[in-house]
């Protein structure tokens, strides 16, 4: 499975992330968390008090942004200017922001161009490319294409476990605001042409992970 790409699309709560990280282990493949460097931006404009509403002004701090992501699955990590901020990009208030950086079209295109110089610098054979847009413009070449999908119901309860809480009605008008906010820029419900839908809503986490490795193994090139 040398120089293998495998993107996997999918919504708030479908496990992409997880899932993926570990298909990548199993598989002994590279990993790139595309949704990090959204959020390491918007946590940088936070930090510069920049007004992430102002299109221009983060659009500015794409050119010269100084990121840097583990794509191992055993050693991930976010580093923005050497800082580590693995876990500042999961707060709160950078949740609440994320969307409003990732609309900017300027910030899609030059994390595009990120996303693919990574790519194309790993050492490992293959590599999992998790976000919103990779099936269709990140990688729309990749050799394997998933869309991971889940009900809203059984999104918001894996949401819920991973905060270590019980859903509530705020929590679910949050993950259904993401999802409208993320929607007015790329379609990440439905699968493009082309693309295997992996419906995790009746899976646990291992039943998913090797659907998804199972996808890779039975790739038409195989």
């Amino acid at each position: 499975m040398s120089d293998l790409i495998v993107a996997v699309d999918g919504p708030a709560g479908s496990g992409k992330s997880s899932v993926s990280r570990e298909a990548a282990r199993r598989l002994g493949f590279a990993y790139l968390d595309t949704g990090a460097a959204y959020r390491a931006l918007a946590w940088h404009c936070l930090d510069e008090g920049v007004d992430v509403e102002d299109a221009v002004a983060v659009a500015a701090r794409v050119p010269g942004f100084d990121y840097a992501i583990g794509m191992s699955p055993d050693r991930y990590f976010v580093r923005v200017g050497g800082e580590d901020i693995t876990p500042d990009i999961r707060e709160p208030r950078v949740t609440a922001v994320v969307s409003a950086v990732a609309r900017v079209p300027e910030v899609r295109a030059g994390l595009t161009e990120l996303f693919r110089r990574l790519v194309a610098e790993r050492p490992e054979p293959g590599v999992i490319v998790e976000g919103r847009d990779i099936t269709t413009v990140v990688a729309p070449d990749a050799a394997v294409r998933v869309l991971l999908t889940a009900t809203p119901e059984a999104r918001m309860a894996r949401r819920s476990a991973e905060l270590g809480a019980k859903p509530t009605e705020s929590m679910t008008q949050q993950l259904a605001s993401r999802d409208a906010q993320d929607l007015k820029v790329v379609d990440f419900m439905n699968a493009a042409e082309g693309v295997t839908t992996l419906d995790s809503t009746e899976l646990d986490f291992e039943q998913t992970v090797q659907a998804l490795i199972d996808i890779v193994r039975a790739r038409p090139s195989a």
